[in-house]
């Protein structure tokens, strides 16, 4: 395909100016290890919330939500829920305020804070940087699939004949620019692009759902979609049927295992709760919650990624897959069984975007690749520098050695999920594998570090060991993930509550630090007694009807922001503005709710847990 001279400079002119600005904040993160990978904890919530929101809004995912959109219809707002993407409800509810509240630096150090020093102790700190080095590695990985097979369709240049070889070839120069201004600024360089990539994006995805309007009338689409596309209704079966228009997308149905819906639907819930409950993952998304001024700021951040993100998201989503279903119908069917329906994204945007906001979309999504693989990139760093080479290797060297280590091991870790990527056909194969079994593995583990007092270091090493065993085992067969799911989580949690019996518990002490300053809901009456004995006023969190009712309301209020802009794109009124409604409905509750019993720590908490000010040095 061939740019115009005017895409060519605005794409160009995005990319030097993402570096510039990159290198331009990159002095003020280099000072120290917190302002390296959490800015100083001096960033806002909005910030912090716009750059995670960037982070999510990745070309790999994107081109997979257009694929689902086209073959499924309405009903692929439930599949992302593989994810599962109401994890971030769980997090703005209570979550993201008692992760914040520990004050650490990263996951694998929240592991110390929870279990203490005993050998289960350090073995969990341990096994938590091998997941989290694991899951850089497969993220990276994933986001140079999506890049090379976007890029090799809109950039000029032709490296290969091979096709294959001419999408690496986009991956690894796009990759290396990408990696140049992550690895220099840390967090605050990452935060700052990251605000400005969202800008662009959010302007190009509302520009693509204007033009999909404009171009494709409710008239035509009734003719060409096939019964049950608009219907959100869950159903025992899937009701689509392709057979007259692509029959390819029928095989497809078959091949993901999601035609009987309803046991689908069953099963993404359950393991989107048990995964929820575990918390984030050692990535991106953990990194936001511990940049965060406060508690409640990171409460505020994790419910404003849902406000900006997903409404311009899935009018771009929308627009590109009713252009592709309009439009290259025939060019897909004629593909025959080996279509690939990833590249309905590029196809749709090569020949319906005009000159100069075809520039400003390309830069947009190269920005959502950017984005995330910084965010990405960012994480692994912080986990061997801060967790095993200052901890067991150097706990004294000068701040900017640290840095300097970061550095080498932000290459490194690309290195390793380039060559990953490599490896892997396609992005299905990717999500399926990253969210259902390494996801899967990762979640008995994680849920019940927060909920059950008598859970050791010893519980939580050997039920992460198994799930990572299984998980990468998965990786070697044809099982659906998602349906090894139960299998696997039913292991990991039989391995974590016996284990957890059969030794002994963790010290008193370290178990009272972190109920007095965290308070969750759960199984925690014998530590809350010990506290008492010390510090009386401190009393259980009686909270949990409260959060599991503003979870399922946020739930609702996030699907509600999915389908509006599709049903706005399609031009179907009278559901879009049910979706309005029930949005607004919801939006009330949470304000009365959620938003209003907002609080750092509980009232009782005794001051010598609660954190000291930030000094105007450590700001400046």
């Amino acid at each position: 395909m061939q740019l115009s001279i005017i895409d060519i400079l605005i794409v160009l002119a995005y990319v030097v100016g993402t570096l510039g600005l990159g290198f331009w904040v990159s002095k003020k993160a280099s000072k120290n290890m917190r302002s390296y990978f959490l800015g100083g904890n001096t960033l806002s919530w909005r910030m912090l919330g716009l750059s995670n929101a960037s982070g999510m809004f990745d070309i790999s995912g994107t081109m997979w939500l257009v694929y689902l959109l086209f073959v499924y219809g309405l009903s692929s707002i439930y599949i992302p829920w593989l994810w599962p993407v109401f994890n971030q409800i769980f997090m703005m509810v209570f979550l993201s305020a008692w992760l914040r509240r520990s004050g650490v630096l990263t996951g694998a150090e929240f592991i110390t804070f929870r279990f203490g020093n005993s050998t289960g102790a350090k073995l969990s700190h341990l096994v938590v940087v091998v997941f989290a080095l694991i899951n850089v590695v497969a993220f990276i990985a994933y986001g140079f699939i999506g890049i090379g097979k976007f890029a090799a369709v809109f950039l000029p240049w032709q490296f290969s004949a091979d096709p294959y070889w001419n999408d690496v070839a986009y991956a690894l120069i796009i990759t290396a620019i990408t990696t140049l201004y992550v690895v220099k600024g840390g967090m605050m360089s990452v935060v700052f692009t990251e605000v400005f990539q969202f800008v662009v994006m959010t302007l190009a995805s509302i520009a693509v759902g204007v033009i999909a309007m404009q171009q494709v009338s409710p008239e035509l689409l009734a003719r060409i979609l096939p019964d049950g596309w608009t219907s959100v209704a869950i159903n025992w079966q899937l009701n689509i049927d392709w057979a007259e228009r692509l029959p390819a997308a029928n095989e497809k149905i078959l091949q993901d295992g999601y035609n009987m819906f309803t046991i689908f639907f069953m099963l993404v819930l359950l393991k989107g709760v048990l995964v929820s409950l575990a918390g984030p993952a050692p990535n991106y998304d953990m990194q936001r919650v511990l940049s965060t001024k406060s508690p409640s700021e990171a409460s505020k951040m994790s419910w404003f990624v849902n406000v900006v993100l997903f409404i311009p998201r899935y009018m771009m989503i929308a627009g590109l897959t009713i252009l592709a279903i309009a439009f290259f119908t025939d060019e897909l069917r004629a593909m025959g069984p080996a279509v690939d329906f990833e590249q309905v994204l590029p196809m749709a945007l090569k020949e319906f975007i005009p000159v100069g906001l075809k520039g400003l979309l390309i830069a947009g999504l190269l920005a959502a690749f950017m984005g995330t693989f910084a965010a990405t990139v960012n994480a692994a760093p912080a986990y061997v520098v801060n967790d095993i080479y200052k901890r067991y290797i150097n706990p004294n060297a000068e701040p900017k050695k640290y840095v300097q280590l970061s550095y080498l091991f932000s290459v490194i870790f690309v290195i390793l999920g380039v060559l990953v990527g490599l490896f892997i056909p396609s992005l299905n194969n990717a999500i399926q594998w990253i969210v259902a079994a390494l996801y899967g593995g990762y979640t008995a583990s994680n849920m019940l570090k927060w909920l059950w007092w008598r859970f050791n270091g010893m519980g939580y090493f050997w039920g992460m060991v198994v799930g990572i065993v299984l998980a990468i085992a998965l990786a070697f067969t044809d099982y659906n993930p998602l349906y090894s799911f139960p299998f696997l989580f039913l292991a990991c949690f039989t391995t974590c509550v016996t284990v957890s019996l059969l030794t002994k518990a963790d010290d008193m002490e370290v178990l009272k630090a972190f109920y007095i300053k965290v308070r969750p809901w759960g199984w925690w009456a014998p530590v809350r007694e010990a506290a008492q004995q010390q510090y009386p006023q401190v009393q259980k969190n009686p909270h949990f009807a409260r959060d599991m009712f503003n979870v399922a309301v946020g739930i609702v209020w996030q699907t509600s922001m999915v389908a509006i802009p599709i049903f706005l794109v399609i031009k179907h009124w009278q559901e879009m503005f049910v979706g309005i409604a029930v949005l607004a409905v919801t939006s009330l509750l949470l304000w009365k709710f959620w938003w209003k019993n907002l609080e750092d720590y509980q009232a009782d908490t005794p001051s010598e847990f609660l954190p000291k000010p930030i000094s105007a040095a450590e700001k400046s």
